[in-house]
């Protein structure tokens, strides 16, 4: 049996954010595998493709969503067909053109090779709240923003 090739998880990660970004449902679920998982921001959870594009409709019809800015901070290749990436992730609101800090994230995103290519079997999606250490709340911030080429 050949090996799957190896897998631009970093592309994959920075896809899923554009589709957020252009709330694009229909492209942001298909990153996933079928039976893929996704964590929200709020600690809801959502298992398989039809919740996760339920879900992601139902806050593009309800809210000016934010847009995503993000560094990535790890790859690592845990078996010839499982990748986890981790990042830090912030949100720039609707009209502003500066992060909102209570809304940063720790984000991490396993995929894994199927037939039809590489997809997400989990992405989580969690608040970067240091608590008691406003220091690195305060540095992930000043790192995040630096990636704004409109502040």
């Amino acid at each position: 049996m050949t090996q799957p090739p190896s897998p631009d998880v970093t592309a994959l990660s920075q896809q899923l954010l554009t589709s957020w970004n252009e709330r694009d449902v229909a492209s942001f679920a298909a990153f996933f595998a079928d039976d893929g998982s996704m964590g929200g921001f709020d600690g809801s959870h959502f298992e398989g493709l039809t919740a996760i594009a339920a879900h992601l409709a139902q806050i593009f019809a309800d809210h000016p969503t934010p847009t995503y800015v993000a560094k990535i901070r790890e790859v690592r290749v845990l078996a010839p067909d499982v990748t986890l990436l981790r990042a830090i992730a912030g949100l720039v609101p609707h009209g502003p053109t500066d992060l909102n800090p209570a809304t940063n994230a720790i984000q991490s995103l396993v995929a894994v090779h199927r037939q039809d290519g590489w997809r997400i079997a989990l992405f989580q999606n969690t608040p970067a709240q240091f608590h008691g250490r406003p220091e690195l709340a305060d540095q992930l911030t000043s790192e995040l923003r630096a990636l704004l080429s409109f502040v």
